[in-house]
């Protein structure tokens, strides 16, 4: 019995500091990006890329083209400081800027 496999194409991109597994028509979040919602990005930092079962390791001329889909912030994260018998409470909120993007072209 024979298997047959579908070799889906993905790279592995440096976006903003942090990594990340992209393939075509994908959307993810990001740290915030400059530029408004429509504008086309680039990232040229690809760290692998597998295409149709043949892997290439390192940044050799290959782009990730995406759109920036819109500008948002994720959920409050809430961070409470507490010392036991002390009095001391400290309660302090925080949402992240971010980013969705999707993923058009790895060429």
């Amino acid at each position: 019995m024979q298997k047959y496999f579908r070799y889906i194409m993905f790279a592995i991109v440096n976006i903003a500091g942090q990594q990340f597994k992209v393939k075509q028509n994908d959307e993810l979040f990001v740290h915030r990006l400059g530029g408004n919602a429509g504008d086309k990005v680039e990232f040229s930092e690809v760290l692998m890329v597998s295409n149709e079962g043949s892997i290439s390791v390192g940044t050799n001329s290959r782009i990730v083209q995406a759109e920036i889909l819109d500008h948002l912030k994720g959920d409050k994260v809430i961070v409470f400081k507490k010392k036991r018998r002390k009095g001391y409470q400290k309660k302090n909120g925080h949402r992240q800027s971010l980013t969705k993007i999707r993923i058009n072209e790895i060429a």
